[in-house]
Parts: structure tokens; sequence; C-alpha cells
């Protein structure tokens, strides 16, 4: 099947309005990074909408060898943006399955075709889009600490989005980013993969976790709430068959993070 090669991103200057698009992952396990992507975004000025009739971006079905059932579930998402908006989804992966792989989904019908390419064109993952967009550049009113940075691989290598959620970290004066063995690798999660081959995907991730905890960071952050409940559930498991009651590992959503440590000085209303 061959995939729509994207032109080069031109990036917009910061719209009045966006489009969220929530992802199943947020919706149904970290909902509080959904509500800080918004947070983000309205501090900057942003209207942001949220179609409640959203549901999954395909990607499990379609990874998965279900090319049907994929579009069925994309052409919901396709029929809810309708308005020319940026759509700021804070996910690689859901952004990479909906940017890299709406297009060739709809190949065959040339109407939907091209619904999907507009689409397509106007996905950006939230970091991206802070970054080169938005040029967010908020004061860092949180203490010194030092975590590390898990960047998905649909993020990395779909959507080339690695750069931005270090940017976006590198604009926290009192941060410190510290790298892990392999960092490009995999945590393990790939959606359905974890579950079709949990041997393996249990391999993965405790390597990752290995790498993470050698850094001496305490904390990981990661764009991608798959490989950061991957990751800390997987950490937190470890910690329960070694008797530890203290985390070893903790995480936070990016999204998360940054609104937290760049509330005005007297405390947002969180």
């Amino acid at each position: 099947m061959q995939h729509t090669t994207l032109a080069p991103r031109i990036y917009p200057s910061k719209p009045d309005d966006v489009y969220l698009f929530g992802t199943c992952l947020i919706d149904q396990f970290v909902p509080q990074a959904g509500l800080d992507a918004v947070r983000l975004l309205e501090r900057e000025g942003i209207r942001v909408h949220f179609p409640d009739q959203q549901t999954c971006c395909g990607q499990p079905a379609h990874s998965s060898g279900y090319p049907d059932e994929s579009r069925a579930v994309a052409l919901q998402q396709l029929n809810l943006f309708s308005e020319p908006w940026p759509v700021v989804v804070p996910s690689g992966s859901c952004a990479g399955m909906m940017r890299t792989h709406y297009p060739h989904l709809f190949a065959g019908d040339p109407a939907l075709h091209a619904r999907a390419v507009d689409l397509s064109e106007r996905i950006f993952e939230l970091t991206e889009f802070l970054v080169n967009v938005v040029h967010f550049q908020r004061q860092d009113t949180g203490p010194d600490c030092t975590v590390a940075l898990h960047t998905s691989c649909h993020a990395r290598r779909q959507m080339g989005v690695h750069d931005t959620s270090v940017a976006l970290l590198g604009t926290l004066a009192h941060v410190k980013v510290v790298e892990q063995a392999r960092i490009e690798e995999c945590c393990g999660f790939g959606g359905t993969f974890a579950l079709l081959h949990p041997e393996i995907s249990e391999a993965i991730v405790t390597d990752k976790v290995a790498a993470i905890v050698a850094t001496g960071a305490c904390n990981v952050v990661s764009a991608d709430c798959g490989c950061l409940l991957n990751i800390t559930g997987r950490a937190a498991k470890q910690d329960e068959l070694a008797g530890r009651t203290d985390p070893s590992l903790r995480g936070e959503h990016l999204a998360s993070f940054v609104w937290h440590r760049t509330q005005d000085v007297a405390g947002a209303k969180s």
C-alpha cells in the first residue's frame, strides 16, 4: 500500500481558533493531560473547540491489519473538523495516524481523499504546535529538577517532531533533561502490539525502564500517554515485585508538566 508523501511543513501564524483531538488514552486514563493541553492553548489567547463526537483515530485497527474498520473509524473523525482550523493532538502516535495514514485510507474515493488530505495538513502534534506555531515562552516557576524524556516512535518517525519536545522543555529554565541510552528505541507499547505480543513487549519496556532509571532521573515525561502508561506501569510492577513502597519512576504527560511549571507565581486555577 502506497502512502501519501506529505509536503514539507509550512507553519501558519498563531490562529484564533483550533480544534483539540483528545485521543482515547487521554480520555480514558489521563484526562488531566487533555485539560492541561487546553489550558496551555487558551492561555495563549487561542479558542479551543472540542467536538464531543470524536472517538478513536483508527490506529489500533489500522496497525492490526483491518483497513475497512480503520476507515470507518477515520470517517467519523473526518466529518467533525469542518472549519479550516488547525487540529492539535496531544499524542504523536494519533497525530501520525491522522496526518500520515488518513490520505491513503481514502485513496479509492476522490472526494473523501481530498477531505482526508485537507485534514491531514491541519494536524499538529501538541509540542510541534506550541514550539513552531505559538513560539511558546513562559517563565518556569517550578523548582530545579531533572527529568528523562521519552518520545514515541510515531512522533519521531512519522511526524518528525521528536525535537519539539526537547525544544519545549528547553524553554524551562529550571529543568535539566537527561538522555537515556538508545533513546530512539521503542518502549514496547505499540498499541495492539503489547496485547498481541506481551512477552516481547515486556522485554522491550523492561530495557526502556532500566535505561531511564540509569540516568538518575526519578521522573519521565512524554507527549504520548501510551508510552508513558507502559513505562510507568512496568516500573510500578517492578517496584511491587521488589517490595518497594516508593515509586522508582514517576511519569507525567508533557502538557501537564509544562502547565504546572509555567503557572503564574500567584498560582492559576487548575
